[in-house]
């Protein structure tokens, strides 16, 4: 049993981001593990990787699409029990799933952000489920949080992660906000984290404005794969400034996501 006690919600609702621990058994990792692999050496299309002095970063999403463990595991996995139970939900949606392998050496960091302004859906219960398939810690380029940040109601503007930002970019909103300058300042916030175990996740808020160093290690991976889920509240909104990828053009504003891209999930 998937421990996800009243402890782990409410750290969830108050600060923006919680741990579950021992959440993916050594069965889902293999096949998550074996995944990661076909993907790297195939990647769809998608894909998001760079190299960075020293080392690469491998990402991609909609992955499930293309592989059927992943397909397995966005849909039929511990993920949606935590999420729903994190959530209170009565319906689940899939939103997507992404792909992070900071290898050795891939000494980039993840700039702070909030992923909600990156996605085209509106509503509070909007969650991801980031899965450690290694030991995760701040050598490695372990998740930090902004606690309580999920609450500030601030969309800031999405802007690109690679180093060379001329090779991806979003439109801008106008009712975004540029993004705080948090690493020149980080004693006026209060950042949470957690070193993980394989098979350890963290869970967090879209709102939750969260960044992660880069992995300078020789020698150890950072692999970490998330799946985005969405609530009882949550509909499609394709507003300006969104990531291409997720735009559903069978959808239009205000529907719920039912569709072949965000499918349904049935309780397990």
């Amino acid at each position: 049993m998937i421990d996800v006690g009243a402890a782990t919600i409410e750290q969830y609702g108050s600060d923006g981001a919680t741990v579950v621990r021992g959440a993916v058994d050594a069965g889902w990792l293999d096949r998550l593990a074996a995944a990661i692999e076909r993907d790297i050496a195939n990647p769809g299309p998608f894909d998001h990787s760079y190299d960075v002095a020293g080392g690469r970063f491998h990402g991609n999403l909609r992955i499930w699409q293309n592989d059927p463990d992943f397909a397995a595991f966005c849909l039929d996995s511990p993920a949606t029990e935590i999420a729903r139970r994190v959530l209170g939900a009565e319906r689940l949606n899939l939103l997507y799933d992404q792909l992070f392998v900071k290898e050795p050496g891939a000494d980039h960091r993840t700039r702070w952000h909030n992923d909600q302004p990156y996605w085209p859906v509106l509503g509070r219960d909007v969650i991801s489920v980031w899965v450690a398939l290694d030991h995760v810690d701040a050598t490695n380029g372990r998740l930090e949080f902004v606690r309580g940040s999920h609450l500030w109601d601030r969309w800031f503007q999405p802007e690109p992660f690679g180093p060379n930002n001329s090779a991806s970019s979003y439109d801008h909103n106008p009712d975004y906000e540029p993004m705080l300058d948090i690493e020149a300042d980080r004693d006026r916030y209060q950042i949470v984290s957690w070193d993980l175990e394989p098979g350890d996740v963290y869970v967090f808020a879209g709102m939750t404005v969260h960044g992660a160093a880069g992995n300078p290690t020789i020698d150890r991976r950072r692999r970490g794969y998330t799946v985005r889920y969405c609530g009882d509240d949550v509909v499609y909104d394709p507003r300006v400034g969104v990531s291409a990828p997720l735009i559903d053009e069978t959808l239009q504003p205000g529907d719920r996501l039912d569709s072949e891209l965000f499918p349904p999930i049935t309780a397990r």
